[in-house]
């Protein structure tokens, strides 16, 4: 996958600006899209967004929520965007209200939230559903055992974590409640960014 980086989208909202990374990638002929990454998803902003623009990268994808007790973890993940972006990794925030209802807001009002509290800057998605009836495809494909036999099943909470490398592989999940700048999570993230295809 050849991927070629564009400059950053300024979306803006009343009171509010939150800048999403846009990101284009060009598939080879040799690189099929990887499974994982066969998805087409909506950005905050309601933009189809093929997930295959990611291949190449390693990946943390996240179910996100704004009033949860590990809702701070916006601002270790924003931290990992930032100290490893250049290098290759990707954080995709996807916001559910499966859990306790804790995501009950509009996109508009998640993507605000986003910004202004956390200064949120990786691209951040619209609202899905992660379990449960009406489980969106690629949540679906993470937590499979069929798809995921490693690191598959039902997403126990907010800010559920699966890391994927730059072949599209699931190589890891980290709890909803553990900091994802967690030292052996951060280990298992450089491995993944050291290997180039």
């Amino acid at each position: 996958m050849t991927l070629k980086s564009r400059r950053g989208v300024l979306l803006s909202i009343p009171g509010a600006a939150l800048a999403l990374t846009s990101i284009e990638a060009v598939a080879e002929p040799d690189r099929p899209v990887p499974a994982a990454l066969n998805f087409t998803m909506k950005d905050i902003a309601g933009a189809d967004v093929p997930l295959s623009r990611f291949a190449g990268k390693v990946i943390v994808v996240v179910n996100v929520a704004s009033f949860c007790g590990n809702t701070p973890q916006y601002a270790t993940l924003q931290k990992l965007y930032e100290t490893y972006k250049e290098k290759g990794l990707v954080i995709l925030g996807f916001p559910a209200n499966e859990f306790g209802k804790q995501e009950p807001g509009t996109n508009a009002e998640i993507k605000d939230f986003c910004d202004a509290k956390y200064r949120v800057t990786f691209p951040m998605f619209s609202k899905v559903v992660v379990k449960g009836e009406g489980q969106t495809p690629f949540f679906k494909h993470l937590t499979s055992k069929e798809t995921n036999p490693k690191f598959g099943g039902d997403i126990e909470w907010n800010f559920a974590k699966f890391i994927l490398n730059r072949r599209g592989e699931i190589i890891g999940r980290v709890p909803a409640g553990k900091d994802p700048a967690s030292a052996d999570v951060v280990r298992t993230i450089e491995a993944a960014l050291a290997v180039r295809l």
